[in-house]
């Protein structure tokens, strides 16, 4: 579910009443400066510039000076996280042996909201005289930092949340999103796609969910790993589950929950699941159940996940469709696995509901 916004209604006491009503005046303040910021041709310059660095061998520096500076960090992350080498640079400590990081080819990124830091300015004087291409969010007018950058980017005249209308609030949000807006330019320009992010973020939840899911398949047809039959569909129900023990059983695993059916060319044409074959047996009839060709009882044309598909990927098929087994083919729709429930479990991806 998604997070509610506060509401002042909800609190019977005043003064949560009140606390209520400032903060969504701060969130309604963080979110119009966001807004506010309106890119251009600048923007679009300076992609290109931090982009032609990139080609180059170049590093992004990226340096600010107090809030701005931790925002400097911030964004550092994000532009390397997404594929633009940098790291973030001390205006302070630059001048101290810092500078000795800069190379022939990097570019900078430097963040004062006034324009007028005296660190930043003094940075940005010292890399213009070397050369290094700079590009520049700032404030308003943008100071003397704006008029010593190639790509001068501003998020324009902005009022700082209330009640002091002090503090860096609305200011520090519009730059990180400026900012932010930069990294993933660059990163789409360049062609960053998922496989890319998974192997910057090969951790936590985030590699989790792009974790390729033929990485993850417990459950496999072929190969020395080989733990799961492919059933033909001519076999009857009962040569299918006979099938599937086997292999379970010759690979010391527990069998899935779903038989992997094929047609004569190996490629796949149905599952039929544990709980299509209590179905089956409850429905009873004539005839033994388990005699039936399990092409006559199998789900046909079943959801499945390609060989390029994340754990991402399966997640969401699972949720909206509310199955426990998804087929992996390859790019013949052959099946090269079955994912079940309890993989995404096991990758912190879904509850043991299947939620």
């Amino acid at each position: 579910m998604a997070p509610t916004a506060p509401q002042p209604d909800a609190a019977a006491d005043p003064a949560d009443r009140d606390t209520l009503a400032l903060a969504r005046r701060v969130l309604d303040a963080e979110a119009d400066a966001v807004r506010g910021v309106e890119p251009g041709a600048a923007f679009a310059a300076a992609v290109s510039a931090l982009l032609a660095a990139g080609e180059s061998g170049g590093v992004l520096l990226v340096a600010g000076v107090g809030k701005s500076g931790q925002i400097a960090a911030k964004l550092s992350a994000t532009f390397a996280s997404t594929g633009t080498p940098s790291h973030p640079l001390d205006p302070v400590e630059a001048f101290h042996g810092g500078l000795g990081r800069v190379r022939p080819g990097d570019a900078a990124l430097l963040l004062s909201h006034s324009g007028d830091t005296a660190e930043v300015v003094a940075l940005a004087e010292r890399l213009a005289d070397a050369g290094t291409p700079i590009v520049s969010i700032t404030g308003g007018r943008g100071g003397e930092l704006a008029a010593l950058s190639d790509h001068a980017l501003s998020i324009g005249r902005v009022v700082e949340a209330p009640p002091l209308g002090l503090a860096p609030t609305a200011s520090t949000a519009a730059t990180l999103a400026l900012g932010d807006a930069l990294a993933l330019c660059c990163a789409a320009r360049r062609g960053f796609g998922e496989r890319d992010f998974h192997r910057f973020h090969g951790g936590g939840g985030l590699g989790r969910l792009m974790t390729p899911v033929a990485e993850a398949l417990r459950f496999r047809c072929g190969g020395a790993s080989a733990n799961l039959a492919a059933v033909p569909a001519d076999a009857t129900v009962r040569a299918g589950f006979d099938a599937a023990a086997a292999a379970a059983g010759a690979a010391g695993v527990r069998r899935a929950g779903a038989l992997v059916v094929v047609g004569p060319d190996g490629r796949l044409v149905g599952v039929f699941t544990d709980g299509d074959l209590r179905r089956l047996v409850f429905r009873g009839g004539d005839g033994d159940p388990l005699s039936r060709p399990l092409a006559a009882v199998m789900t046909r044309d079943p959801k499945h996940l390609g060989p390029g598909a994340t754990m991402r990927d399966a997640a969401e098929l699972v949720r909206r469709l509310r199955i426990d087994e998804v087929p992996v083919v390859d790019g013949d729709n052959r099946p090269i696995g079955l994912l079940d429930i309890q993989d995404l479990v096991a990758f912190r991806l879904v509850d043991r509901g299947g939620g």
